[in-house]
């Protein structure tokens, strides 16, 4: 395959015609499919009705409920997984090993066993298929604008910084069946809530070094947890806060990095825009520094459209997405060593968790009181 793809539209499909697909992927699609750059050509859902729905709604030519025999009759170029963390190892795989790119919805997917079984099947030459991971809150121009403030030193050195996802789940939420469990959820908050906080912080502050979790279960009937917290050191030195929680009334996502010579924040709920950010000079700071500092450019919100965007673009000029291999790992791995930490009341430093550890194939790791009922007992730490 050559690193340099032709400017015909991708030819992309579908896996899962739920509620993310339709109220995100879909119109992200539809926009780009309006500028020429993608063509939605197949729906794939285990529900035959939902598929044909979804096909007959959109004009998609092809539906199904096989994802192996939609990728031997379409060939897609790109495949976009609106599924089950549960599902996205194997349908990852089976996707790149037939040629296709694949975006896939967070939670990635249950560990990093199967995240780095995922890169391997798309391992191969420059402008040849990865899977990358919706993390769109790395995408927005607020973001961007930040990052580029902080990875030219304007800002000086990151020192302090909270991270913040404090959300409200109710009993009813967590009545569905496949909520709350470690197999089909992925995790609690940490992973599957405050996911995207956390990947922008990485984003921002760069590779983490150590970092200290502590989790507890609160409120609801559930396996996994439903509040934890964190103490992260960066490689740069910077230290932060992470608080994810289904507990809070109040709910809100934020982010906040003190610097030597400004505080940087971000404050929304589910998305943000050029608004939502706010930028806090030093004394002493000149006031047309700071003038320029706050100067964000045209606003382009957070959102899966504007990740696509960026990915269709990289797939064409055969670059590798920030969110894929080693860019999307990042973030799973501090989420994984979050609960390592948290369930042997260690510290635990990046890189730390590989093959035999039992935190590297699943996130509670067998500890007791936390695995699933049915896990060996030799299989718990």
């Amino acid at each position: 395959m050559s690193a340099h793809r032709s400017p015909s539209p991708l030819r992309t499909a579908v896996v899962g015609a739920g509620g993310i697909a339709r109220t995100s992927h879909l119109p992200a699609l539809r926009t780009l499919a309006a500028e020429g750059r993608v063509e939605v050509v197949a729906a794939v859902d285990v529900v035959e009705a939902a598929a044909r729905l979804l096909a007959v709604e959109e004009s998609i030519p092809y539906h199904g409920t096989d994802v192996e025999a939609m990728l031997a009759e379409v060939r897609p170029d790109l495949v976009v997984l609106c599924t089950p963390p549960a599902v996205h190892r194997e349908q990852s795989v089976a996707a790149l090993k037939a040629g296709a790119w694949v975006w896939c919805e967070k939670p990635p997917c249950p560990s990093l066993a199967d995240y780095d079984a995922i890169e391997a099947a798309g391992t191969g030459g420059p402008g040849d298929p990865y899977a990358a991971i919706v993390f769109q809150h790395r995408f927005g121009s607020g973001a961007r604008h930040v990052r580029a403030l902080l990875e030219r030193g304007a800002l000086g050195r990151p020192l302090v910084a909270h991270c913040q996802t404090t959300w409200y789940r109710d009993t009813a939420y967590y009545a569905v069946p496949w909520r709350g469990r470690w197999a089909t959820e992925g995790g609690g908050p940490a992973m599957g809530h405050g996911i995207h906080q956390t990947d922008l912080l990485l984003d921002l502050l760069g590779p983490w070094s150590e970092v200290h979790g502590m989790v507890a279960r609160l409120v609801h009937d559930v396996e996994t947890e439903d509040v934890s917290t964190a103490q992260i050191r960066f490689a740069s030195g910077a230290v932060a806060t992470l608080v994810n929680s289904v507990l809070s009334p109040d709910e809100v996502s934020r982010i906040r990095i003190d610097c030597e010579l400004a505080t940087v924040e971000l404050t929304h709920l589910y998305g943000y825009g050029n608004a939502d950010w706010r930028i806090t000079p030093a004394p002493g700071v000149p006031v047309e520094t700071a003038r320029e500092w706050r100067d964000f450019g045209a606003d382009e919100p957070s959102s899966h459209l504007a990740q696509l965007r960026v990915l269709v673009q990289d797939i064409a000029q055969g670059r590798r997405h920030r969110t894929s291999g080693g860019g999307g790992r990042r973030t799973l791995e501090l989420i994984t060593a979050l609960y390592k930490s948290a369930f042997t009341g260690t510290t635990v430093r990046a890189g730390e968790i590989g093959p035999g550890d039992p935190y590297y194939t699943a996130l509670h790791g067998g500890a007791p009181g936390w695995a699933p009922a049915g896990v060996p007992e030799e299989d718990r730490t």
